[in-house]
């Protein structure tokens, strides 16, 4: 049977490549080094209308390694299937609008996410993009003393630091999230450059959770900081994605940051997500 596999770059921007003719759930072995090699190389692959079933997302998403957590829904829906009333503020809304700033996955833990495999069941009719930025290109981009200077910079990273930006409590015994990252370890220092494991490119490793670098004060961090974001994340570098259900991305997440976007919170987004877990070889945080 001849092989129909397509992957084609996205228009005017620095990454990423809609992948079509293929099925998550059956992929052959050639198929999947061919998808491997264009996810290295795009660092963002979308496959519209894919329908996947949990198992087929699990199994999917563990081709490329293990996982930190299988599966997760992303959601403004409760599981009694009411949704959540966004005047209300509660814990989990304050998780879902957190997501809304630029940053990268499990940054926070001993050992940062290798990537992320992302499926649409239920989409508003408006607003709910995701966006992701290319911190290869940002880094390219940097004028040679900004660089310099990033080469020997690190930041502490923290979700309950993040969080905290929008008042959320994260340190209350009965909050309703208390769940992954709101744990009392050591806060990881990481380099805000990173050196890709794989393509050997450099990368600058920023987002919301990034903080308090040593050496600066923290106005002058929390400044230099938002500058890095602010500049990183702009066009040709991010793209972002209009969701039809059925739709899956797998991301890498060593050399991407997203974002959630807002969308009218009185309809329901049902999006699912499966975490691969980084290898400690390379994404573990620096002795700090």
């Amino acid at each position: 049977m001849a092989r129909t596999l397509s992957i084609e770059p996205l228009a005017d921007t620095t990454f990423g490549a809609v992948v079509t003719g293929l099925k998550l759930s059956v992929l052959d072995d050639a198929q999947w080094r061919d998808l491997h090699d264009a996810w290295l190389r795009h660092a963002l692959l979308i496959f519209p209308g894919q329908h996947l079933a949990r198992e087929a997302q699990i199994a999917f998403a563990k081709r490329f390694g293990t996982l930190e957590f299988e599966m997760a829904a992303i959601s403004n829906v409760k599981p009694d299937g009411t949704l959540r009333i966004e005047k209300d503020n509660d814990d989990m809304m304050k998780i879902l609008k957190g997501n809304m700033g630029w940053h990268a996955d499990s940054t926070y833990m001993p050992v940062q996410a290798k990537g992320a495999v992302f499926s649409a069941e239920t989409v508003p009719s408006v607003g709910g993009q995701t966006g992701w930025a290319d911190m290869r290109a940002a880094y390219d981009a940097l004028d040679n003393d900004r660089r310099a200077k990033v080469e020997r910079l690190a930041a502490y990273h923290s979700l309950h630091y993040s969080q905290s930006k929008l008042g959320h409590q994260t340190k209350k015994k009965d909050g309703e999230y208390s769940g992954y990252g709101l744990h009392d370890g050591p806060v990881p220092l990481r380099p805000l450059v990173k050196v890709h494991p794989e393509t050997g490119r450099k990368s600058l490793l920023i987002g919301r959770h990034a903080h308090n670098i040593p050496g600066m004060d923290r106005a002058e961090s929390e400044r230099f900081l938002e500058g890095l974001i602010d500049f990183a994340c702009r066009p040709p570098r991010t793209y972002h994605h209009t969701w039809a259900p059925g739709d899956a991305v797998v991301w890498d997440n060593r050399c991407l940051l997203h974002q959630a976007t807002p969308w009218d919170m009185t309809q329901p987004r049902v999006m699912w997500h499966s975490r691969i877990a980084g290898d400690p070889a390379s994404e573990s945080a620096l002795a700090s």
